[in-house]
C-alpha cells in the first residue's frame, strides 16, 4: 500500500491513529501517569507495606494483606464515588491513622460503613442512620450524630407520652359519659378530637447490647503471669523476640500496639501457653484461668449448630438454664440462642465466642482484635464490660475508642522487644502521626 494515499500497509488511516494517540496522551496526562508509580508507592507505604513487600507478588500475601492491597487499589484510581466497607478491619493503628489523614483530604465523595468511632469522627461530615428499613441523614460526625439522636429520642418519647396521656384522658371521659344524654354533645366532640389527634408512634430503641464478664470465684496470688528473659522464634526461623521481661496480674489493663506482622499475636500465644519460649521462662500460676478471644475462635464456631447447643457440647453436663443465662450475659437471648449459627451476623457470632471462652470465669482475658465484627453500640458495651471485669485484660487492637476507654497501659512491640509506653494514648498517636 502506498503511504501517499493516506493509508498504512495495514489499511489503517494515519489520521485516525494520530487522533487515537492524542486521546491516549491526554488520558495519560489526565491521570498523571508520570507520577503513578510514586503515588502507588506512597499509598502502599501508608498502609504499612515496606519497599520490599511492594515488589512481591499479590499471591504471596495473606488474606488480611490482600484486603489492604484492594484498599490501596481503590484509593489509587481515585473514583468519583468511593465505597468503603469496614476499611480499618485489617489495618494496624499506624495505617488507620494514615488512612484518616488521607481521607480527610479526599476531594470526592466517599461512603463508609465502619464500627471505628474515632475514625468516623475524623473522616466523615455526614451520617446516614439505618433503622427499620429507613435511612435518616444527619449533619456532622459520629459524636454529633449521637448527641442529636439522643435528643430526638427524648423529644419523641415526651411526645409519645403526652399523646398517650391525652388520649387516655379523652377515652376515660368518653367511656364515662357515653350514655349520658346531657353530655352527648361533649362526648361527640371528644370522639372527633380523639380521631383528629391520631397516634404518635412509640419510640423504637436500639438493641440493648451487653457484655457481662463473670467474676472469678478465686484470686490466685501474685505473680499471675511473668516473663523472665524469654526469647522466641519459630522452628527453623529467626529469633523474633529476645529477653522479654514483663508481668500480668489481675489489675492489668494493657493494649499492645505495633505494626501488623510484628508479632503481637505471637506474644498473646506465648502468654496463653499455646507457644513455648525458645529460651528463658514464662511463668503462669497453676491456678490461673486464661481466656483467649481471636478471629480463630469466631471462625471455629459450629455453623450447623445453634448457640445453646454449641455451649451444651462445649460444656456437657452443665444445666441448660445456666448456659442460657451465661449466653444472655453477652446479649444472646431468647430465639437468638436457638437460631442456626450460620444465620447470625458477625457481631452475634463474636458474642457467642465471648460466652464460650468466659464460661469458666477466667482471671485473665486476652483479646486479639475483638472489635472487628462489632458495631458501634456493641463496642461501647464491650468497653463497659471490660471496665467492670474483675480480672486482667491484655488486648491487641487498632480501635482507638476501645483502647482509650478500656486500658490503662500501652506496650509497644518493636524490634523484638515489648516496652511500656510512658504516656497517654493520644501522645502515642501523635508520635505515629509525626
Amino acid at each position: 500500500m502506498d503511504l501517499d494515499d493516506g493509508k498504512t500497509n495495514g489499511g489503517a488511516d494515519k489520521d485516525a491513529i494520530s487522533q487515537r494517540l492524542q486521546q491516549i496522551y491526554k488520558r495519560l496526562e489526565f491521570i498523571d501517569a508520570d507520577s503513578a508509580e510514586s503515588r502507588a508507592a506512597a499509598i502502599l507505604a501508608g498502609l504499612s507495606f515496606t519497599p520490599e513487600m511492594q515488589l512481591k507478588a499479590t499471591k504471596t500475601f495473606s488474606g488480611g494483606w490482600r484486603m489492604r492491597i484492594a484498599l490501596a487499589r481503590a484509593l489509587f484510581i481515585e473514583p468519583d464515588l468511593l465505597l468503603l466497607d469496614e476499611p480499618t478491619n485489617h489495618l494496624d493503628l499506624h495505617a488507620v491513622l494514615w488512612l484518616e489523614t488521607y481521607l480527610v483530604k479526599w476531594p470526592k465523595t466517599f461512603i463508609v460503613v465502619s464500627h471505628a468511632r474515632e475514625f468516623l469522627n475524623t473522616v466523615v461530615t455526614d451520617i446516614l442512620h439505618l433503622q427499620g428499613q429507613k435511612l435518616t441523614a444527619y449533619k456532622g460526625n459520629y459524636d454529633i450524630f449521637e448527641r442529636t439522636r439522643e435528643e430526638q429520642i427524648k423529644n419523641k418519647q415526651k411526645a409519645f407520652e403526652a399523646n398517650e396521656r391525652s388520649r387516655s384522658h379523652m377515652q376515660t371521659f368518653i367511656d364515662k359519659f357515653r350514655y349520658n344524654a346531657k353530655r352527648a354533645s361533649l362526648v361527640q366532640s371528644r370522639i372527633k378530637a380523639l380521631e383528629r389527634m391520631g397516634h404518635v408512634d412509640e419510640v423504637v430503641n436500639d438493641p440493648d447490647y451487653k457484655f457481662e464478664f463473670p467474676t472469678p470465684d478465686d484470686r490466685p496470688g501474685a505473680p499471675i503471669i511473668s516473663f523472665s528473659d524469654a526469647s522466641f522464634g519459630y522452628p527453623g526461623g529467626p529469633i523474633l523476640f529476645r529477653n522479654l521481661n514483663f508481668g500480668i496480674d489481675l489489675d492489668s489493663r494493657v493494649a499492645m500496639v505495633g505494626p501488623n506482622g510484628i508479632g503481637k499475636s505471637t506474644i498473646l500465644k506465648l502468654i496463653a501457653g499455646e507457644l513455648q519460649p525458645t529460651s528463658g521462662t514464662v511463668f503462669r500460676s497453676a491456678k490461673v484461668r486464661i481466656a483467649v478471644f481471636s478471629q480463630h475462635h469466631v471462625d471455629g464456631l459450629d455453623l450447623s449448630s445453634n448457640p445453646l447447643l454449641y455451649m451444651m457440647r462445649c460444656y456437657p453436663g452443665v444445666p441448660e438454664q445456666k448456659l442460657r443465662s451465661h449466653l444472655g450475659s453477652f446479649g444472646v437471648t431468647g430465639n437468638l440462642a436457638l437460631q442456626p449459627m450460620y444465620t447470625l451476623s458477625g457481631g452475634q457470632k463474636s458474642r457467642v465466642a465471648f460466652a464460650k471462652i468466659t464460661f469458666k470465669k477466667p482471671h485473665i482475658i486476652l483479646l486479639d482484635e475483638p472489635s472487628n465484627h462489632l458495631d458501634l453500640d456493641a463496642v461501647e458495651a464491650l468497653i463497659q464490660g471490660l471496665v467492670l471485669f474483675q480480672g486482667g485484660v491484655l488486648m491487641v487492637s487498632h480501635d482507638e475508642h476501645l483502647i482509650s476507654g478500656s486500658v490503662e497501659e500501652l506496650w509497644v512491640v518493636s524490634e523484638g522487644r515489648v516496652n511500656p509506653f510512658h504516656g497517654t494514648f493520644n501522645e502515642y498517636k501523635k508520635i505515629l502521626q509525626s
